[in-house]
């Protein structure tokens, strides 16, 4: 059945909720007027968005997924490095690659992907409510999320951690800590982890801070920039490559070297979307294999003959491992020839060959000291 309705998201996360409640088996599309409030150093402006939304009973996903023709996949959009929309509309960004590869998974066609750009506050509502079938969007996993708001989360695709920026001229420098930071002005995004852990790192240094908090980071960043407040904390990511793409002085701001929270950023699916949350799995993990393996864009083609069983099952030369996520079995060889494994996809987005220049870290593989890991494919 179809309904054509205006309505606001918060109602319709009730009606989403409701329907998998009652297990229903129908498929709604709703007409939604999204409502987008932009903050930022100019007036307030309000647009509005009309989006179609398919809520679907968890475990039909992936059906009405490939019924539809493409993924529909929540991203950033104004986050450089990890999701973000260039002049010309286009989508880019480390996070933006992952919904390409499992376009590529699922239909053998990278290309196949229509883009949400969703900010903090919508992100996880728009998955509720089936606007988007997957989010990938540098969202931190976490026990309340996984388990209150009713998601699946997909494997760490990059491993982060919450930091704190300030002018060098406070005076600071990277040994600064958080008690040097007491009485101070701090920008914070609201409806974010990085608030709550703000709030309980700076209790626990015993310092005294005022939140200056913003509903969009840009907005965060350009107050910080403007003087309007004496640091900014984010994840480590996000300051590293903002400083770059936003800072008027960028050599004029030190991030502190103290590590304020764990941040695993990763993938989500609704919650009893099964099916698709191995599809996402298994896809990241095949490229974080590919690049242990030596399997690149470039020379995927070439591993085709290879006789190690753990190749050919990889790129689905034998065995049945696609099959087993209703999948071709060459899935994985589409994913790396037409995206890249997963340290392709670093590089082209944060590594030593762009601006942010952002060190692999606790992100490159486990071989490498790193903590990226792929579990058996066999």
């Amino acid at each position: 059945m179809k309904r054509n309705a205006y309505i606001t998201m918060g109602a319709l996360t009730a009606v989403a909720l409701v329907l998998v409640a009652c297990g229903g088996a129908a498929t709604v599309e709703v007409e939604v007027t999204r409502v987008v409030e932009v903050t930022s150093a100019a007036p307030a402006a309000t647009s509005q968005v009309q989006v179609q939304v398919q809520v679907v009973t968890p475990g039909e996903r992936m059906q009405t997924i490939k019924d539809r023709g493409n993924l529909i996949c929540g991203v950033h959009g104004t986050f450089q490095g990890f999701g973000y929309v260039e002049a010309d509309g286009s989508y880019t960004g480390f996070d933006v690659e992952f919904c390409k590869a499992w376009a590529a998974a699922i239909f053998g066609d990278a290309t196949k992907v229509e883009y949400r750009s969703l900010t903090a506050k919508e992100r996880f509502t728009a998955l509720q409510t089936g606007e988007v079938d997957v989010l990938s969007r540098n969202s931190t996993w976490t026990l309340t999320r996984d388990v209150d708001l009713a998601l699946t989360f997909g494997p760490t695709t990059f491993y982060d951690g919450q930091a704190m920026m300030v002018r060098k001229d406070l005076p600071a420098t990277e040994e600064t800590t958080l008690k040097d930071l007491e009485g101070a002005n701090i920008c914070v995004q609201t409806g974010t982890t990085t608030e709550l852990n703000l709030t309980d790192q700076m209790k626990a240094a015993g310092a005294e801070y005022t939140p200056v908090v913003f509903e969009d980071n840009d907005a965060a960043f350009a107050a910080y920039d403007e003087g309007r407040c004496d640091a900014i904390t984010s994840d480590r990511s996000q300051l590293a490559t903002l400083r770059v793409a936003k800072m008027k002085n960028p050599d004029d701001h030190v991030i502190l070297s103290v590590v304020m929270s764990k941040e695993p950023l990763a993938p989500a699916v609704l919650q009893g979307d099964d099916r698709l949350a191995d599809v996402v799995h298994w896809t990241v993990y095949g490229m974080i294999q590919a690049e242990e393996l030596g399997i690149t864009s470039q020379n995927v083609d070439s591993f085709l003959t290879s006789a190690d069983p753990v190749v050919k099952r990889l790129l689905g030369v034998e065995g049945e491992m696609g099959a087993k996520l209703g999948l071709s079995n060459d899935f994985i060889y589409q994913v790396i020839k037409q995206v890249g494994n997963y340290g392709e996809a670093y590089d082209r987005n944060l590594g030593p060959d762009t601006p942010y220049q952002l060190a692999r870290g606790q992100n490159d593989l486990w071989t490498n000291g790193g903590l990226m890991y792929a579990p058996p494919i066999r």
